[in-house]
């Protein structure tokens, strides 16, 4: 029951910007970190960046100073500000959360998975 739906992908040119957005929804009893995944073609999904509730982020190296990811923790939301865009970030991405969900009297961690959106920067 639990949906992570993304937004804001499409078409840039290089050197352009894109905001994208996440939304978790469903029976959630917390969410403990979300992030941001993104998979090229013939390529393995890969880390882009990662915020924990307290605030705290990580970054790939290849984003570092371009990227900036924050999240609204009242919303179940997480997004990911993409400026100096280049051809190589062209790729599905993905937002991801680490989620506590209640079944029953028990509580259970798993991670889900957005259906992706398309970023695509052109030269």
């Amino acid at each position: 029951q639990v949906q992570l739906v993304e937004s804001g992908g499409g078409l840039v040119q290089a050197g352009g910007s894109l905001g994208l957005s996440c939304a978790a929804s469903g029976s959630i009893f917390k969410i403990n970190a979300m992030g941001w995944y993104r998979q090229a073609p013939g390529n393995e999904r890969a880390l882009v960046a990662t915020i924990i509730s307290g605030g705290s982020t990580k970054y790939a190296d290849s984003v570092k100073g371009r990227f900036t990811i924050s999240r609204d923790n009242a919303k179940n939301a997480v997004y990911l500000q993409m400026n100096s865009l280049k051809p190589e970030d062209t790729a599905v991405y993905y937002c991801n959360a680490d989620l506590t969900v209640l079944q029953g009297d028990q509580l259970h961690e798993f991670g889900s998975w957005g259906q992706g959106t398309q970023v695509t920067v052109s030269s």
